[in-house]
């Protein structure tokens, strides 16, 4: 049902949010780097959020009804929502205004100081050179951080994991398709964790999934709509989340392993685009035709092919990830 609702409301709010878009001059002008030919409306985003946020409204509450408060809302899903909507928000000022990137960066970590408030955070990660039994860590079998790394192994890893998706949000339906393809599995993990939590985690993961599913209805090639800004940190916080509360913690010895092949693909090929700016002393926040969709489309591959291998690529990673999760661990 969580998937089902949020696919049904951004399915059905998208057209009206570009219309919105067109309003307020929230639209797409193609540059050099560009792979779309003609304007086209940003902000599809809110359409995502909308259909995220209504889905867990009734499925949370229903479960919370249903177990009389002992599995529904509780203070992670709150803090996740609350930095969701901030940096949605954000996003669409972003969107028309173009923000500088420091301000960009500041979005983010106060949206990662918000999600460490409520205890969405890495506040350690188990020892792979010990054996573990899943939920039963002693001091040996546990490396808890301290205060301040535990910030900023959360700041990293909400800023990482965001801008890799913003920065796979370049061809029609791309980033929409992998983050499915990633919160499916963040889904499907969450609900084999046995953690008190994991099946309030699956049903915000299912609603991910079922609002770029609906997504896709607009925004596969050609697109009528993108998510720009707004959607792609919108997911990005939601992955970053998802994990931090997931795989993090459940995992045991490849706490850190999983998360990293479910969002491998985009996270590759933001530390190789980094990489090469570094190399060519380029600006870090340069956007240029670097990353993995401009390099398969200038080898021949048409906007549809290449969206397609990597769609395939990032379903083969989040397969492996739920081997390690299930046989590893």
């Amino acid at each position: 049902m969580a998937f089902v609702i949020a696919m049904a409301v951004t399915w059905i709010s998208t057209p009206p949010v570009a219309a919105l878009a067109k309003r307020f001059g929230a639209i797409a002008i193609p540059r050099d780097r560009d792979v779309h030919d003609s304007p086209t409306p940003r902000w599809g985003g809110i359409a995502i959020i909308s259909g995220v946020f209504l889905s867990i409204v009734v499925t949370v509450s229903y479960r919370h009804w249903i177990t009389h408060g002992e599995n529904g809302w509780n203070r992670h899903l709150l803090g996740i929502l609350l930095a969701g909507l901030f940096i949605g928000l954000v996003g669409m000022l972003d969107d028309v205004k173009d923000l500088k990137p420091r301000y960009q960066i500041l979005a983010l970590i106060i949206a990662s100081g918000i999600l460490y408030y409520f205890g969405v955070r890495i506040d350690g990660v188990s020892n792979p050179l010990v054996s573990h039994k899943l939920g039963t860590y002693t001091p040996t079998d546990w490396i808890q951080l301290s205060v301040p790394v535990s910030i900023f192994a959360t700041i990293f890893w909400v800023g990482l994991v965001t801008k890799t998706v913003d920065a796979i949000d370049g061809l029609d339906g791309l980033a929409a398709g992998v983050c499915a393809i990633s919160a499916g599995t963040l889904a499907l993990l969450a609900a084999a964790s046995r953690q008190a939590e994991g099946p309030t985690l699956a049903l915000l993961a299912a609603a991910v999934v079922g609002a770029c599913v609906g997504f896709l209805r607009h925004n596969f090639n050609p697109a009528k709509i993108f998510m720009s800004t707004v959607g792609a940190q919108f997911l990005g916080i939601m992955l970053a989340s998802l994990s931090m509360l997931g795989t993090f913690k459940v995992a045991a010895a490849i706490s850190v392993v999983v998360p990293l092949l479910v969002l491998g693909v985009p996270i590759f090929d933001y530390a190789v685009v980094l990489g090469k700016r570094i190399a060519s002393q380029a600006p870090l926040t340069k956007a240029d035709r670097r990353h993995l969709h401009h390099r398969l489309i200038d080898r021949g591959l048409s906007k549809q092919q290449a969206v397609l291998v990597i769609y395939a690529c990032t379903a083969v990673c989040c397969a492996i990830a739920v081997l390690f999760f299930k046989f590893v661990r």
